[in-house]
């Protein structure tokens, strides 16, 4: 009987380990938040806060914790007006952090035209979806590290979501604990390095991406910035939390010398490619397990500059 129990224990923690992220649950995600009645999810608008909501609901059905307060929903203030982040956490045995973040506003609607509305798909519901999926992906998991889910508000404006939980009083304790935060931004497009393979903003500050490399599965690959000249690193809401001195980059598939959606009318789902994309999120996930089954420690070199 023991053996039995013992062998039906395994298998399920092998089942929890080896589940992965269905093509049809990334859909939902992007399709929700990109639709024309989110209206481009600007922030100040009740849209965006809808959007903010839809992610905290999903948060909720995986039952996270709240990163504190009674709420996932994060609020903060910027010019007179609150807006919120949302903020999860899947606790482990231990205080270690593992983050994973994205922003989830938009830039809205123009003032004319036969289609006016920036869906923003892959700017930034790719992200976010991810960010997502990573919540569902560990929701059940009793690891030693513990996670964390976050949707930046506001970045379209300069970081100021994030920047402003980056400085909250009540959760800059975490930020010790925070092993490394992973911010994706703009996923939903195959990379110009083929399937598969996504590129991390200065990757020329920290060995994070040579530490995920060594794991990686099923072709994964995370490239070097191919556009170091062009300071991606400091422009997405990692750069709030590099500034607190946690090991943090965005990690994304944009081809930024021939795209042609960028905050433009035309980012909507006929741009997301929805195979890569779950691909992408499943690959990712498994690497990082394989990696945080080793000492996980990555850290920055001589050539970051706060």
């Amino acid at each position: 009987m023991k053996k039995i129990t013992a062998l039906l224990l395994a298998c399920s923690a092998s089942l929890i380990f080896a589940q992965s992220i269905s093509e049809n649950r990334i859909k939902e995600i992007v399709t929700t938040l990109s639709s024309d009645d989110m209206k481009g999810r600007k922030v100040g608008t009740p849209e965006n806060e809808k959007a903010a909501e839809y992610i905290a609901e999903q948060f909720k059905k995986n039952k996270l914790d709240y990163c504190y307060g009674q709420s996932y929903l994060v609020p903060f203030h910027y010019k007179d007006e609150m807006y919120f982040n949302v903020c999860a956490i899947k606790k482990g045995k231990t205080d270690k952090l593992i983050a994973f973040g994205a922003h989830f506003d938009h830039i809205g609607e123009k003032k004319s035209g036969d289609d006016n509305i920036y869906n923003g798909a892959d700017d930034n519901a790719s992200g976010t979806s991810a960010v997502i999926a990573l919540s569902d992906y560990y929701k059940d998991r009793n690891d030693e590290y513990s996670y964390m889910f976050l949707g930046f508000n506001a970045e379209e404006i300069g970081l100021v979501g994030s920047r402003n939980l980056a400085d909250n009083g009540e959760f800059k304790k975490y930020l010790p604990n925070i092993n490394a935060l992973f911010n994706f931004e703009m996923i939903g497009t195959k990379s110009e390095f083929g399937a598969n393979k996504m590129f991390m903003t200065g990757d020329n500050v920290s060995d994070l991406d040579e530490l995920m490399n060594v794991n990686a599965v099923d072709d994964f690959k995370i490239v070097a910035d191919p556009y170091l000249s062009q300071g991606l690193f400091y422009r997405s809401d990692n750069a709030s939390f590099v500034k607190k001195n946690v090991v943090a980059h965005s990690f994304s598939t944009v081809d930024m010398n021939h795209q042609n959606h960028y905050h433009k009318v035309n980012d909507d789902i006929s741009v997301i490619d929805f195979k890569n994309l779950t691909q992408l999120v499943n690959s990712f996930a498994k690497t990082l397990d394989n990696t945080l089954k080793k000492d996980f420690k990555p850290r920055y070199n001589d050539q970051l500059k706060k």
